[in-house]
């Protein structure tokens, strides 16, 4: 540790001499006040130092003192269904140590509850050989996540002492002789700096889709699970609707949520949806398997900037332990925000919109964390992050910086359109401008899960919302009764895409989820309407004749996405149904 003295304040940040053998990323304590910061630059013996908290009142001649350590988080049982703030300091226990609502200053917490007891039970033995990454016990987190305690990196030996009780997470739990002879105690709690990544054996490709219950998602973009994708879209189009959706239903085991920069109602409505939600997967609170990070708009924006890394490194904790995990980040242009303010306090030279030359390594570190991995250990455990990011650029431009860059990473591009928001279609996602880099092989598996059917709706289905693009343009300039009897019904059926497939209730206990079998039903449902009417014109019906005639059937196609998972019986039999109602008016024929 080394002890300096301010020689400058600007805003969060805080320049010091005299910090001799300080290191890059290195924790500070600024002032008698005991403010946290971090090393960001060290230039000619003057270490700059972003501060997690407000500098008001802080000035040039205070101490600063190194604490030997870069920022880490604390890693345990007790990390699920906890609200953290960009450092990982849990905020209700904040609120009750200081009895404000607000952050004071000054205050430190540990992340953890380091009293609470935890019941250990062994899955290894005394004799037993372990290496980094194995899983020594499990204690049972919450009602439906299991947490393996592991290894700690750099860690192996021969088991001397292991036994199961009750214990607190800063208490042994486990005995360990190395290679060296040396005896090294294990306790449940690790360290882990937020800026490193967790090691693992090997990086696999993605192969299976993330579920997520949106149609227009799993349908036509899908997400694999490990895979990285962006959420731009201007204000009010819906990206943190978007995002809060995929963190109820998508089917992984933990969700990371990481409120940056966003309005503090919108983490108020994340606390109070996900506490009452029933995830039905577990048919417990949704919290308990939910970790948040909130660092508001109106919090420092410094911690801001770590926060989206302290989000990544539990999420990688939890991969370690073999789960599929989901971390969501809304938004990431307001953590850009941070690293543009404090980069011109550093007088950095300025690249595109005054954001540092070096945002799109920094967008690229973040996303490369995701992935699916084969984790350390000996009993070949896979894991998965799967990193979803909300972009807001300005007036909905993406040509800006931040979007442009992300898109440079992520394979998953989900466009929201002010157009369809304010036509209250939702989710705003733009068919025609996203786009999957995923699509090819998890249609692969798809098709295996329903018998080479998927794919080849999908294609038809995105070719019938294509061609309504360009017939619109014809139907402007000669309008609708020019068009063949073929295109009108293109354009019916595309209407029906749209209305009934794409556009999906968020608020209705139906509507806000649809499992992929469902909606294979109904995107075969509509497609096999489409074919039946063509070949009723084909053998002789006139469009009118069909519109008029299947007035019912259609108005029971629209309500399928309301019947209930249970009731999936009633959707296969509508083919036969769409069948005879066809048929019935073709050998009827002629115009009333």
């Amino acid at each position: 540790m080394a002890i300096g003295e301010i020689i400058k304040v600007s805003g969060p940040l805080v320049q010091a001499i005299g910090l001799k053998g300080a290191k890059i990323h290195e924790l500070c304590k600024v002032s008698e006040k005991g403010l946290l910061g971090e090393i960001i630059e060290l230039k000619k013996g003057i270490a700059s130092i972003q501060v997690y908290e407000e500098t008001n009142g802080i000035g040039p001649g205070e101490v600063v003192e190194t604490t030997g350590t870069p920022l880490s988080v604390e890693l345990a049982p007790g990390l699920l269904g906890q609200m953290f703030d960009g450092i990982q300091r849990p905020l209700d226990q904040f609120m009750a140590v200081t009895d404000s609502d607000y952050l004071e200053r000054g205050v430190m917490i540990d992340a953890l509850d380091w009293q609470k007891k935890w019941t250990f039970v062994p899955k290894k033995g005394v004799g037993d050989t372990v290496e980094a990454g194995d899983i020594l016990g499990v204690v049972q987190e919450t009602s439906v996540v299991e947490h393996r305690i592991m290894v700690p990196n750099g860690v192996r030996g021969v088991i001397k002492e292991i036994k199961a009780g009750n214990y607190s997470i800063t208490e042994p739990i486990c005995l360990i002789e190395t290679p060296s002879g040396d005896e090294k105690k294990l306790p449940m709690l690790q360290r882990w700096p937020v800026r490193k990544p967790r090691p693992t054996q090997q990086k696999l490709k993605p192969s299976q889709p993330l579920v997520t219950g949106q149609r227009i998602i799993d349908t036509f973009f899908p997400v694999a699970k490990g895979g990285s994708a962006a959420v731009p879209g201007p204000f009010g189009a819906g990206k943190t609707v978007v995002q809060h959706q995929i963190a109820k239903w998508s089917d992984v085991d933990l969700v990371v949520y990481v409120g940056c920069g966003e309005r503090g109602n919108e983490m108020k409505d994340v606390i109070s949806e996900f506490s009452e939600l029933i995830d039905p997967q577990t048919g417990k609170s949704l919290m308990e398997r939910t970790v948040l990070i909130a660092n508001t708009s109106n919090m420092p924006v410094a911690a801001r900037e770590a926060s989206i890394y302290t989000g990544i490194t539990i999420a990688e904790y939890y991969r370690d332990m073999g789960y599929s995990v989901a971390i969501m980040a809304d938004s990431t242009s307001r953590w850009a925000e941070a690293l543009r303010e404090m980069s011109g306090r550093l007088q950095e030279i300025p690249g595109d919109e005054g954001y540092p030359a070096y945002l799109g390594s920094r967008i690229a570190e973040y996303y490369e964390r995701a992935g699916r991995y084969q984790t350390l250990g000996s009993d070949d455990r896979e894991g998965s992050i799967t990193a979803i990011g909300a972009v807001s650029p300005a007036g909905g431009d993406i040509s800006e910086p931040v979007t442009q860059n992300t898109l440079r990473i992520v394979k998953v591009f989900w466009a929201l359109d002010s157009a369809l928001a304010q036509k209250r279609h939702f989710p705003s996602i733009n068919w025609t401008n996203s786009y999957s880099l995923y699509e090819d092989e998890l249609h692969d598996y798809l098709d295996d899960v329903f018998e080479g059917e998927w794919s080849k709706q999908v294609n038809e289905a995105m070719a019938l919302l294509q061609e309504e693009s360009r017939l619109d343009e014809i139907v402007q300039l000669v309008g609708v009764d020019a068009l063949l009897p073929k295109d009108r019904m293109t354009l019916v059926t595309a209407r029906s895409l749209r209305q009934d497939f794409l556009q999906q209730n968020a608020f209705d206990e139906v509507d806000t989820y649809t499992s992929r079998e469902k909606q294979f039903i109904l995107l075969r449902n509509i497609l096999f309407f489409y074919h039946e009417a063509l070949r009723g014109i084909a053998l002789g019906a006139y469009f009118k004749e069909i519109i008029q005639g299947t007035v019912s059937l259609r108005e029971r196609l629209a309500r399928s996405k309301y019947v209930p998972e249970a009731k999936l019986g009633e959707l296969t039999q509508m083919e036969q149904e769409i069948k005879t109602t066809i048929q019935q008016i073709v050998e009827k024929g002629g115009m009333e």
